[in-house]
């Protein structure tokens, strides 16, 4: 294999591609350090933004383009909300997904996921607490030194407070978080529709590299990405739209948090997808977690824990990174707490790779199946239905 095409779905990330092309461009040198062979990343730029690499490995020259199908502004325009509106939207979620049995279904699988998803809230009640006292200790001093005064002027420092929690929000992620499973509980797990439209344009996307010449198309989606990437292709397949002679196509999703969408009460057309894209023989689709990743729903079958697994079913092959294992002691301890940073880490270097190395499946001579056909899936993998939400009616599709 000489050519390749790599697709990139990100999650609910508010920032511009260009930040993965120097994660991928820093840690590809990293791991070429570390595993001994040679890899060079150049700008392209264009709409969708990209970069390619050429690489030798495993004896082999390999060209690769990559491109990053970005939706940060419908992110960032998700995540635009006042001070009361963040503390409504987050009430709004998890009542839907309390009211839904999605949470309790999530609290089954993963404990990891279901404490990012109660974490905002307890987060915002705390702040909120703080700004309080704040604002009675301000009160308690008008009063002291003023004994007419108003002491409810105090209440005006609530504001100020919470607004320098919203802007050091990066060092909790509360916010960020919150918004992120608000935008999947805002239409019950459907898609909103602007994010359909940029679901269309990506298709084409794909589509037209499915028409280029080039050894494989190997789409990756990573956390909220995997959903996507799950439903993109599974519109192309089933209109036929991919027919004929092609490269090989694979799915490679990372880190996936798909229960946490699929789940809800009116993700069908995600069910859907997942029913039809787990039994299909037009790709090659690789499921790859880790039990360290505390934000993905590590070894978890999606289309199985949804409870919508056909008749036949040939994928995901469920892999785990194991983290544990292909992270140095040192390294394992340096990260282990770094929650979202580990969530990453399938995008990184590792200094004790086993057989996933992000960089040989994505600029190394073999295709998806051929680096990871021989192997099944791990022996922990859970396939146990526990989703209360079964319906695959598609009338909230496209």
């Amino acid at each position: 294999m000489r050519r390749r095409r790599v697709i990139y779905v990100p999650g609910y990330d508010p920032f511009h591609a260009r930040r993965y092309r120097e994660l991928y461009r820093k840690e590809a040198q990293a791991q070429a350090g570390i595993s001994g062979y040679e890899i060079a990343i150049a700008g392209r730029g264009g709409d969708p933004y990209g970069w390619s690499v050429r690489a030798r490995i495993e004896g082999t020259e390999v060209e690769s383009e990559v491109s990053v199908l970005g939706w940060s502004d419908i992110v960032k325009a998700s995540m635009d909300r006042g001070l009361v509106q963040a503390y409504l939207q987050a009430l709004r979620t998890l009542r839907v997904y309390v009211g839904s049995g999605a949470l309790g279904g999530v609290l089954r699988l993963r404990k990891g996921p279901a404490i990012a998803a109660i974490y905002p809230l307890v987060v915002l009640i705390l702040q909120l607490l703080v700004a309080l006292v704040f604002a009675a200790a301000v009160g308690w001093a008008i009063a002291s030194v003023a004994p007419g005064g108003l002491a409810l002027a105090g209440l005006a420092v609530v504001p100020p407070v919470l607004t320098w929690f919203a802007r050091h929000d990066n060092l909790v992620l509360a916010r960020y978080l919150m918004h992120n499973f608000a935008f999947s509980a805002q239409f019950g797990g459907a898609n909103p529709p602007e994010l359909e439209v940029r679901m269309a344009e990506f298709a084409e996307v794909v589509e037209a590299a499915c028409r280029s010449d080039v050894d494989e198309v190997l789409v990756v989606g990573h956390s909220s990405g995997a959903h996507l990437a799950v439903s993109i292709l599974s519109d192309l397949i089933r209109d036929g739209r991919l027919a004929g002679t092609r490269p090989e196509l694979s799915l490679l999703t990372l880190g996936e948090v798909i229960p946490m969408v699929s789940f809800l009460p009116t993700a069908s057309r995600l069910r859907a997808d997942l029913h039809f894209l787990s039994a299909s023989d037009a790709l090659v689709w690789v499921d790859i977690t880790a039990p360290g990743d505390g934000c993905a729903f590590a070894l978890c079958d999606p289309a199985a824990v949804s409870g919508v697994a056909p008749e036949g079913q040939r994928w995901p092959l469920i892999l785990s990174a194991a983290f544990t294992q292909t992270l140095s002691p040192e390294r394992w301890k340096a990260l282990r707490w770094r929650f979202f940073r580990l969530h990453f880490q399938y995008l990184c270097a590792f200094d004790r790779p086993a057989d996933y190395d992000y960089f040989r499946i994505t600029a190394g001579p073999k295709t998806l199946g051929d680096r990871f056909g021989h192997r099944t899936s791990s022996a922990s993998a859970i396939r146990r239905p526990v989703s209360r939400q079964r319906s695959m009616e598609r009338r909230d599709a496209r």
